[in-house]
């Protein structure tokens, strides 16, 4: 009698637990709309693999309670446009871009998905916000606008090269007229570039890499004016290689403005830590999916910056860097 009652009682718990079970809803999974720029072999870039790593300290999962739809538009503006069109369609929850053209584009595919952006040259110019302390859309984020990091750029140029005194300063140009999407924030930059420039007594050559001849004009025109070294620009739109290339190919001294151009063989780079700006930048999305409002969410400047140098690209354009400036370097590739 008394295991009749025990099975009963134990089969009642049994049956009670699963129905209990099937009450409970699932926890939805989270569609996150990755927009990068360059991919690598292993899939996601190396700069989102630091964003899913902090996500995951914060609780978010790739195959537990966020899946990540990637897309990769390789400096390609057309590509970029269909892009976020399509994560649009597949209804993501939020979208993340790298950059603030990226950014751009998904802004006009979408007024309603958040998005929250990596980096972009100047968000305010760029029409992604109305003040950095009030967003007031559906983009929010990082912006690495700042005339000092320009000017420190400038500065560190000048302590590794001393008698350098004329400047290419080179930037995308050639885009379509009136297109919004990657768009040059190019006067706002040049006017820094220029007050940053008067300090250091330095004259200054703008130059496009995307106007008459590209590389081999853009070549041509630092030969032809006898420059002394080349200042890069933020700039989504054309290859960090191609930069690179028209730094080899004249032998002039080059920095630039994010470590990426010096990975690949750039000489020295100044700028925002890109990788901790990728982990800021998944407490935007942590905040966002835990219900903040991204119009009220400020647009943050980075806090952390780096000096990275090639010293193999040192050597092959045949320059030395003082020592007191590789001291200050973050990271030196020898």
């Amino acid at each position: 009698m008394r295991k009749t009652i025990f099975l009963f009682l134990f089969a009642t718990l049994v049956l009670a637990n699963v129905h209990l079970a099937d009450a409970q809803p699932s926890r939805k999974v989270v569609r996150i709309g990755y927009l990068g720029n360059r991919q690598s072999t292993s899939g996601l870039d190396t700069d989102g693999k630091d964003f899913l790593d902090e996500l995951r300290k914060l609780g978010w999962i790739e195959g537990q309670n966020i899946a990540v739809e990637q897309r990769y538009w390789e400096n390609q503006v057309d590509r970029l446009v269909a892009q976020s069109a399509e994560l649009v369609r597949l209804k993501v929850d939020i979208l993340v871009t790298g950059t603030g053209t990226a950014a751009q584009a998904a802004k006009r595919a979408t007024n309603v998905i958040p998005i929250v952006m990596v980096r972009s040259a100047d968000a305010v110019r760029q029409g992604l916000a109305t003040s950095l302390a009030r967003p007031g859309g559906n983009v929010t984020g990082l912006t690495t606008v700042s005339p000092w990091v320009i000017g420190k750029r400038l500065e560190l140029m000048k302590e590794a090269f001393p008698k350098v005194s004329h400047v290419a300063v080179v930037g995308c140009g050639g885009l379509r007229p009136g297109d919004p999407i990657g768009r040059l924030i190019g006067t706002g930059q040049w006017n820094e570039v220029q007050d940053a420039a008067r300090l250091q007594k330095i004259e200054l050559l703008p130059v496009s890499l995307r106007g008459l001849g590209g590389i081999e004009g853009a070549l041509g025109l630092v030969m032809r004016e006898r420059v002394d070294a080349l200042f890069v620009t933020d700039c989504a739109t054309v290859p960090a290689d191609e930069f690179i290339e028209l730094a080899v190919k004249s032998r002039l001294p080059a920095t630039y403005p994010f470590s990426l151009f010096v990975t690949k063989g750039g000489l020295m780079s100044y700028g925002a830590d890109e990788r901790a700006s990728y982990r800021r930048a998944a407490h935007f999305v942590d905040k966002i999916l835990n219900g903040a409002n991204p119009a009220e969410l400020p647009v943050e400047q980075p806090t952390e910056f780096e000096l990275v140098i090639n010293l193999k690209t040192a050597k092959q354009i045949g320059v030395t860097i003082p020592p007191e400036v590789l001291m200050w370097a973050n990271k030196v590739i020898k």
